[in-house]
């Protein structure tokens, strides 16, 4: 519920301006919590008919060099509701833009970009290519994505969902199912897990792996980090079951892509190994994982999970640029 979610301080929205979003690993709880907690207030003035112009003349470049749907355009949408202005560079590899097919690199791309925008959301298919946006811009960069590395805004849509559906995600048992190799929104969601005591299930093929780096770090911190092999094993015991896609597009073997991508599915007789109450999550987009007659289960919050991300990432732009205000209408407006 909305009331779970409580506005932050002026001193803490004071802290967001001009900060670049790169990582889910930056943020503190409290800071978790407070962008959480803008993205509660824009979805409650949105569901009374507020008309938001928070970033009136702003200006946001969406930069996609990898193909996407959700995050781009709940990225463009979160602009347009807040009443702001989007310029989009989208490249697919049938598609290239003019820049990097002549050469040009992201340093120097954004150092162009940074003149027309305010704000810069980036996704590539480089790990480390928001970091390089970063620090060629001036402006705040919010990484959409890169490579295999983080998605943080993902990861804070998912907090966002899980506080919605299971309220204190404190002490939640939380199963990690499928590509937890390639999969950058368990990377990033992990990190925000970690704070409130919840139990870890991995669930992948061999090859699959969350990264040792990964494991080590969460033990470190205390976490609890189970491993299993069968998916009904696995939801058996979770809270919340975060099914991932295994991702075709980082296998330079389609024969190594083909032998995995099968093993773990959510189907109707999954269902029947759950635990009462659980919610069902995934990033989207599905491919196999989860069954269409999953859809029908009350607790599939994926729909909704993408949903989310509306308010999320108006959250992010509004509180980078330093323009939460929720009421504020020009004179020319009226």
């Amino acid at each position: 519920m909305l009331s779970d979610f409580k506005f932050p301080s002026e001193e803490m929205l004071a802290s967001f301006v001009g900060k670049d979003i790169l990582s889910a690993e930056q943020f503190s709880q409290a800071e978790l919590e407070a962008v959480l907690g803008v993205a509660g207030f824009y979805e409650q003035a949105l569901a009374e008919g507020r008309r938001l112009w928070d970033m009136d003349g702003q200006v946001m470049a969406a930069l996609f060099f990898e193909p996407s749907t959700r995050t781009r355009l709940s990225f463009e949408t979160a602009m347009h509701r807040l009443g702001g202005r989007v310029i989009t560079l989208a490249e697919s590899p049938e598609n290239r833009i003019s820049s990097t097919s002549k050469g040009e690199t992201v340093h120097d791309t954004i150092k162009i970009v940074n003149n027309y925008a305010d704000v810069i959301v980036i996704r590539s298919p480089q790990t480390g290519d928001a970091q390089i946006a970063a620090a060629a811009a001036s402006h705040p960069v919010i990484n959409a994505g890169d490579g295999f590395g983080q998605h943080p805004s993902q990861a804070l849509l998912d907090m966002y969902t899980i506080v919605k559906e299971k309220g204190s995600p404190e002490g939640l048992a939380v199963a990690l199912i499928g590509d937890l190799k390639y999969g950058r929104t368990v990377h990033s969601l992990v990190d925000f897990l970690k704070y409130y005591k919840c139990r870890l299930i991995l669930a992948s093929p061999d090859e699959l792996k969350m990264p040792e780096s990964i494991v080590h770090k969460l033990q470190a911190g205390g976490v609890q980090v189970d491993f299993c092999r069968s998916i009904d094993e696995a939801v058996a015991e979770a809270d919340i079951v975060y099914m991932t896609r295994v991702q075709k597009e980082r296998f330079a073997d389609l024969a190594e892509y083909e032998a995995v991508k099968d093993m773990y599915l959510m189907t109707e007789e999954t269902l029947q190994h759950l635990k009462p109450g659980a919610v069902i999550m995934h990033a989207l987009p599905r491919v196999n994982e989860i069954a269409l007659a999953v859809d029908d289960y009350a607790g599939a919050a994926y729909f909704r999970q993408a949903g989310n991300g509306l308010f999320v990432r108006m959250a992010l732009l509004a509180m980078t640029a330093g323009r939460v205000k929720g009421a504020f209408k020009p004179e020319w407006a009226e």
